[in-house]
């Protein structure tokens, strides 16, 4: 057995065991165990700070694209929303042993349904460190113990943040292993957790199409998708034209590189007749390269679009955009090129939108709304895991709910079958 193997079989029987008393730890301990690591994190910024600027300078070192530094970097405000957002997970019901439905039964049963955790969780990410932070805390108010295997590049970062953390589970009296980081930026220890059927219950890959597919591809651990954000933003020909330029532009550049970032915009012919160019002006004016066909090729600034273009997360200042034949046209799109994550209509019009809910099947699916929003923090779970798009289990933002399976504790009174 390699080193990493030993290390690795180590981390799981500490989490294994972790898990098993945290399983059953009070709503109490749990909250103040968050209130705790939120105080490390804010009274831990210029250690944060120091960690992160040598992720940043390795980030540069291997050439990561301006949008990736960006989900590396964490300033003054990021790690205050790390704060709040773990006390806001702090704050909210806890969702072990709540009853889902409980019924009685001619025989004389009574049956409940109730929530418990997972188990043992291994997340696995890529650049963003405050996932250290949001998965921790998700799988701590969860009941979960968690493994984290953050990627390479923000490893300093998430490593001081684990720190704060474990603190926090020391100053509630509950296991420091329920909260696990692999030290290491080797691959293989990737592909050991991959295998670990007896300690960890679930797998969340939170990264791009690479990571995840990897994941799917190798896992003998059952797997909660985090697919590529290939979100569409559909302006209809009802649209309102000031929203739709709002929630366009911010849509594509808030932040280009997370997975709520709108990859394509379709306009219907019949706005595009009304307005013409105006969303895909004001893309061009905010430094968007627009990759377009067609008509829309006559729009001065645009590129011309690989078929390769719809469908493809570019995590960049660049979308791709089509004109579509009304709703329905915008729904065929989709569905050939969607990953199910997030899509948006754009639209006055009440009917259209409850025909682009219903025939559309992705996990967020937004009227009038940038798909920024699809992020567990603005959904009120003070945080995510990240966004499955698969339809088993979880889907859509994974907070701490999703974080639970459920039981049947079943009560008689010397009832027989007969």
């Amino acid at each position: 057995m390699s080193d990493i193997a030993v290390m690795m079989e180590d981390i799981g029987r500490q989490a294994r065991d972790a898990s098993a008393e945290l399983g059953f730890a009070s709503a109490e301990a749990k909250t103040a165990a968050l209130l705790a690591a939120a105080d490390a994190v804010a009274d831990s910024v210029p250690a944060i700070l120091a960690a992160n600027a040598k992720d940043m300078a390795f980030g540069r070192d291997k050439g990561l694209s301006p949008a990736m530094l960006d989900r590396l970097e964490l300033d003054d405000a990021r790690i205050a929303s790390i704060v709040a957002g773990l006390r806001a997970v702090a704050a909210q019901d806890d969702p072990v042993g709540a009853v889902l439905a409980e019924w009685d039964m001619p025989s004389g049963l009574h049956i409940r349904r109730v929530r418990t955790p997972l188990g043992v969780i291994g997340v696995i990410y890529e650049s963003r460190p405050n996932v250290t932070a949001d998965a921790a805390a998700l799988c701590l108010k969860s009941g979960n113990a968690v493994i984290l295997r953050g990627g390479s590049e923000s490893y300093h970062s998430s490593m001081t943040l684990l720190g704060c953390m474990v603190a926090g589970l020391k100053a509630a009296g509950l296991p420091e292993a329920a909260i696990q980081m692999v030290p290491t930026r080797d691959r293989e220890a990737v592909a050991e957790m991959l295998r670990m059927v007896k300690y960890i219950d679930v797998i969340v890959p939170r990264g791009g199409k690479g990571l995840v597919g990897l994941v799917q591809a190798e896992a003998r651990v059952p797997v909660f998708a985090h697919l590529e954000g290939i979100c569409h933003v559909y302006a209809d020909g009802d649209a309102d034209l000031a929203k739709a330029r709002r929630v366009v532009l911010n849509a594509k550049t808030r932040r280009t590189g997370i997975c709520g970032s709108a990859e394509t915009l379709l306009i219907d012919r019949s706005f595009y007749a009304r307005h013409g160019a105006v969303l895909i002006e004001d893309l061009l004016k905010a430094g968007v390269e627009v990759r377009t066909e067609g008509e829309l090729l006559t729009v001065k600034g645009t590129v011309k679009a690989t078929p390769e273009d719809f469908g493809r997360e570019f995590l960049d200042m660049i979308i791709a955009a089509k004109l579509v034949d009304g709703v329905d046209g915008a729904i065929a799109h989709i569905r050939k090129h969607g990953s199910q994550h997030t899509e948006s209509i754009l639209t006055e019009n009440q009917t259209t939108a409850d025909r682009f809910f219903a025939r559309l099947d992705s996990a967020i699916l937004m009227q009038n709304a940038s798909t920024q929003f699809a992020d567990g923090g603005e959904f009120g779970m003070g945080a995510e895991i990240g966004i499955a798009t698969g339809k088993m289990h979880a889907r859509g933002p994974v907070g701490a709910e999703q974080l639970t399976s459920f039981k049947y504790l079943v009560t008689g009174d010397g009832t027989i079958r007969p």
